[in-house]
């Protein structure tokens, strides 16, 4: 049309047009409009619509419940109504469905939100067990204690085992000593680690309204930072640092499999292989961070100790309460105050400023690690307490001691088995766990007779005599001794 307009005649507008049909090209200049402006919304269907008859019924079960889905609705059809529908209507189905949803149905929208340079720091663990890393070959249970500038996308983060008070702390801490500066504020969902639920005289607003806990409180007064959280019910909030949990988890995985194994040998290669990929995640922003940085304040105060310390009584059942869970200790701890210094992964027990035990940190609440070495003597002394004992089942470090003490426990009487077992136990503690578990595996094998002195039999090499060392007397010098007399009577005499 526009070159008929500059004068062409219509074969030579045809053919810059690449149009072949001189029919088409008549069409268009008798009507003097363009073909998107002759097409009109069709609202005919091709073909018979095979729910007609029964959309009624299934309308008014999405009004009821607008959360069912298609297929639950095809299969109520064939199944309670006897319908013969074919499986492949059921793509017809559930467009039906979506076009009612479309119009019936109201969506909670994303809200694109303006971020500000250096407004706040957003912290966040996220669970890295699906990664299926391992330490030395063991599985390797673990979160990443992630913290993320919105504006610039820069993160960093810190391996733990739970997101505890403890765990928020050592990730915020290398956050900021990684970067330098400290922003205005410091957003957390609501974790138990840094908020609790109010009480009724504290509560201002509705009964799930929660407060910051004290020590976090602390944290942040220590650094400057304002403390922040979600709204309770609303985790669209934190959808900054949830977006890039998963996008560092992704790119953990595609180095992973350029790595070619998912095994390390310490936890401390396996951080400094997250901080690697997080370092050259980060290197792309750093024109963003510029501008972070000069809205925000240099970090001038030194951080807090990576370990939290409190004094504790151990009870007269030899369990130690560090916060919700207990260990056992030493027995002759019981009853004595101890010095417990909390790290992420251990926790260590001091008395009368001596190491006394090194313990491996339990995560969670309301859990108990108990050492059979630390109560096989007060039980071998009251073995009556051995069978309705609360811990009992700590008390098989494998499971061949809980095989053994089974066939023991039908073979003897109750008195009988349960002193034997102790008995094995305490082998176990005064020796190596690994030769006793390799001799009871054997005479379970055997299905013969078989009790203590038979385990300590198998334990012992054959031939080859215990021998003590002799040790040589040392002869003392006393002269030396002498040697002081002087300065001794020249004290005495000034």
């Amino acid at each position: 049309m526009k070159e008929r307009s500059n004068g062409k005649t219509q074969e030579q507008a045809a053919v810059k047009a690449n149009l072949r049909s001189r029919k088409t090209v008549r069409k268009y200049e008798q009507l003097g409009q363009l073909p998107s402006e002759l097409k009109t919304p069709r609202d005919y269907r091709t073909r018979p619509d095979p729910f007609e008859e029964d959309w009624p019924d299934l309308e008014k079960m999405l009004k009821a419940a607008p959360e069912l889905e298609a297929k639950t609705l095809f299969d109520w059809l064939c199944e309670e109504k006897g319908r013969e529908y074919q499986e492949g209507q059921l793509r017809t189905l559930q467009r039906r469905v979506s076009n009612w949803r479309v119009l019936h149905q109201e969506q909670t929208l994303t809200l694109d939100q303006v971020r500000q340079p250096g407004e706040v720091l957003k912290t966040d663990g996220t669970c890295m067990n699906e990664l299926k890393i391992t330490i030395a070959g063991q599985p390797f249970e673990h979160i990443l204690i992630h913290s993320v500038l919105p504006y610039s996308n820069w993160e960093w983060g810190r391996v733990a085992q739970s997101e505890s008070l403890l765990a928020i702390r050592i990730g915020l801490q290398s956050t900021l000593l990684k970067l330098g500066y400290v922003p205005q504020a410091h957003q957390t969902d609501n974790t138990t680690a840094a908020t609790h639920k109010l009480g009724l005289a504290a509560r201002a607003k509705s009964p799930s309204e929660r407060g910051f806990n004290e020590e976090y409180l602390q944290l942040m007064s220590h650094y400057g930072l304002e403390p922040r959280t979600i709204h309770v019910g609303n985790p669209n909030e934190n959808d900054d640092i949830e977006s890039s949990n998963g996008g560092l988890k992704r790119a953990v995985e595609q180095h992973l499999l350029l790595r070619g194994s998912r095994d390390f040998e310490t936890i401390e290669i396996y951080e400094n292989f997250l901080f690697g990929i997080m370092e050259r995640r980060n290197a792309g922003r750093q024109q963003r961070l510029a501008e972070e940085i000069a809205a925000i304040q240099p970090l001038t105060v030194n951080p807090w100790p990576q370990m939290r310390e409190l004094n504790a009584r151990v009870g007269n059942n030899g369990i130690l309460r560090v916060g919700s869970n207990g260990y056992s200790v030493p027995s002759g701890l019981k009853g004595k105050f101890v010095s417990v210094r909390i790290y992420e992964w251990q926790i260590e027990v001091w008395h009368a400023n001596r190491l006394i035990e090194t313990l491996p940190r339990v995560p969670g609440a309301h859990h108990f690690r108990i050492n059979y070495r630390h109560v096989i003597d007060s039980l071998l002394r009251k073995p009556g307490g051995f069978r309705d004992y609360r811990h009992r089942e700590d008390l098989f470090p494998q499971d061949v001691f809980r095989q053994a003490w089974d066939a023991l426990n039908k073979r003897l009487s109750p008195r009988q088995a349960d002193i034997t077992y102790l008995r094995i136990l305490k082998q176990a503690a005064a020796g190596l766990e690994t030769d006793v578990a390799q001799a009871l595996s054997l005479l379970l094998a055997e299905q013969n007779p078989w009790d203590e002195k038979t385990v300590l039999d198998l334990t012992q090499v054959p031939g080859i005599p215990v021998v003590i060392p002799g040790l040589q007397p040392k002869a003392v010098n006393l002269s030396i001794y002498d040697q002081l007399l002087p300065s001794e009577a020249s004290h005495v005499c000034a």
